[in-house]
This record gives C-alpha cells, structure tokens and sequence, in this order.
C-alpha cells in the first residue's frame, strides 16, 4: 500500500489569521504550508510519516505540494527514506489544480498501481486513532471484495453538519451518499467525513472519469476529495470506519487548539496513531 499527502494549499486563511494577529506570537509562522507547521514537537505532517512508518503500513510516502512550497518540502523530506516529494508546478491559490487532480497527478507521476491512503496534509486525529485497525477494517473489506474502499467517519455536532460532507450509511457500514454541508434538517445522520481514504487499487482509474466530467465546472466542484468520494461512493462499494474526532488545522484558532494538545496532552508522541 502507498500512501499520497495532499499538500498543494495554499492556506490563505491561516497566513491572514497570523499576518493579522497583533501579539507578534505567530510570526514564525508566516510563510509556512500549513503541513509543516510545528506541531508539538515535530511538523505535523511528521506525526503522520511516523506512523505510517511505525505501523508498517505503507512501503511508500508521496507528498504533493505547489512550486512555493516545494524546496521547503524536499528540505524537510530528507530526513525520510520513504517519503518522495512532487511539485503541482502552480504558484497561487486562483491557479490550484485541486486536490483530486495532485492526487492524479501523484498516481501517474510514481506510477502507482496499489492500494493508496489518501491523507489531507492538514489533518491529524486524536489518539485512540489507530492506523493498524483502519488497515484491518480495509483488509477485511478487500477479502469480501476487491473494489471495496473504506472512508472514516466521526460524531459532529447537530449545528455543525453544515460544515462538513456528511456521510449516510447502511446497517452493514457501506455509505450511501455523502451530503456536501447539509443542514441537520436535511439529514439524520451526523457522521463528518475527514481526509482520509483507504482506496482499492481497482478504482484508481476512475479519477481520470471523475476529472474529466468535471473539467468543464468551476474549481470548487472538483477540487476537494470529497467531491470524489461522493461521486465514488454511486460507482463503487465505500465503507466507513468510525473515530472519535480529529484536529483540522484551518486557522489560526484551530493550530493553537491542536499544538496545545500536543504539548500538552498527548501521552505517547511515539505511538501516536500507529
């Protein structure tokens, strides 16, 4: 199995948040892609090269990033055997490719024709998460079938489901749909679906069909990999796999909530997700 980090934003909001802030406490962090941004006492998108190396999961780390932040990545991924890192080659936000076509871009790129986790370089869980279990679920589910993927899933809170895709599923787990930031009144459920996918090998080639019935919409349709699991989701069998929640570094709020808890409450940084 191979695992894909999505790094290619831009972070606007955050750089606003910290270029903003009139205490001076965060201007060490002006410039920084929002994966590298100290967390604890490693990068963030470390905790997650760590575990994917602790737990034996993968036997490749590719990170796609744009050309700004491109240097800033290979300096950092040279401490790691495993990691490979590729530039999207764009310089601004208005220019993104979007996140499902890095994706596509790393596949072909690497040349990649396995399993892959899908990872958002801005993400991180809280510590019951492990990635040992989520590979279980996903090798149970590839013995049923071979087309089987597997998504993650956690609680939100009823006044929160207009933030996020929210998944809707079966008895047996297998997901429905995914309702792009539904109101609590358009559906019952409240599974909040974060970047994280176990994608079988077999549905690969459907990112190409994806961007290609998308290539004539507005980024914002096709950017986000949500946007593709959605569509996955009514082509092939998607499973998910419920956790207890996750930190999502969007501003400057939710960094200072997130390093907090890694100075302060983590237990075990060495075992952390694995």
């Amino acid at each position: 199995m191979k695992a894909v980090i999505l790094a290619a934003g831009y972070g606007t909001r955050l750089q606003r948040d910290v270029d903003s802030d009139g205490t001076g406490r965060f201007q060490h962090l002006s410039g920084v892609a929002k994966p590298l941004l100290p967390v604890g006492r490693r990068a963030l998108i470390s905790h997650w090269v760590s575990a994917l190396t602790l737990s034996g999961c993968v036997d490749g780390i590719y990170v796609v990033t744009n050309a700004v932040y491109h240097k800033a990545f290979e300096e950092w991924a040279s401490q790691f055997s495993l990691v490979k890192v590729l530039s999207d080659h764009t310089r601004s936000n208005e220019d993104r490719l979007g996140a499902v076509a890095c994706l596509q871009l790393t596949i072909k790129h690497f040349k990649i024709e396995d399993h892959v986790i899908v990872i958002g370089g801005d993400t991180l869980f809280l510590e019951d998460f492990s990635l040992k279990k989520v590979e279980g679920t996903f090798s149970e589910l590839q013995v049923q079938c071979a087309d089987n993927s597997l998504v993650l899933s956690y609680q939100c809170k009823e006044e929160d489901t207009h933030k996020y895709g929210i998944l809707e599923v079966d008895e047996d787990l297998r997901v429905l749909c995914m309702k792009e930031k539904p109101t609590a009144a358009e559906t019952e459920s409240r599974r909040a679906c974060p970047c994280f996918y176990m994608l079988s090998k077999k549905c690969l080639p459907l990112l190409d069909y994806f961007l290609e019935s998308k290539k004539d919409l507005p980024i914002q349709d096709r950017d986000a990999p949500g946007n593709f699991v959605s569509w996955l989701i009514q082509r092939s069998p998607v499973y998910t796999h419920e956790i207890s929640g996750r930190f999502d570094v969007g501003n400057l709020p939710s960094y200072i909530e997130c390093d907090l808890y890694f100075k302060k409450k983590l237990k075990n940084v060495e075992s952390y997700m694995v």
